[in-house]
């Protein structure tokens, strides 16, 4: 919604707009990227994951939040938890057509069998398509998926 709607102000005759962008900024303004807003970045994820386990330790099933907001589905905090942490694995996981969503544009990550398996752990991704940017060897907090598999594993 936000992309075709871009939010808009009027101030003292100049028009300002911040539009959507799940990536790297097209204004200089921000450092040239938008690392402040729209990317995902694995450590804030991974604990936000963490404190959802937590509460739900504590609350239990009685609580229960809208997942995805306007939804209408109501989880408990396990289970928000439980997707985040789907979502985050799936950047890495290899897709039906055979390609993984954080080697994005990569065409010999994507195709290239020798390549396919050697994945980079990038600082941070695309809030959309799950592309890898920024430095592309952040093993120190990216590598923390790693341990939401580990999770997703012994929940089966």
């Amino acid at each position: 919604m936000h992309a075709e709607r871009p939010y808009t102000v009027q101030v003292n005759g100049c028009r300002h707009t911040v539009s959507y962008e799940p990536a790297e900024s097209r204004s200089p303004d921000f450092g040239g990227n938008s690392n402040w807003r729209g990317p995902v970045w694995f450590p804030v994820n991974y604990l936000i994951i963490e404190a959802l386990q937590r509460y739900h330790h504590y609350y239990g099933d009685t609580l229960r939040v809208e997942c995805p907001t306007g939804s209408g589905c109501m989880l408990t905090l396990r289970d928000v938890a439980t997707e985040l942490a789907r979502r985050l694995t799936s950047i890495f996981l290899l897709r039906g057509d055979g390609s993984r969503p954080a080697h994005g544009a990569a065409l010999q990550h994507q195709r290239d069998p020798h390549w396919r398996d050697l994945i980079l752990f990038h600082e941070y991704f695309n809030g959309d398509t799950g592309a890898g940017l920024g430095a592309s060897h952040q093993t120190g907090w990216t590598a923390l998926v790693a341990k939401l598999l580990q999770q997703a594993g012994m929940e089966q």
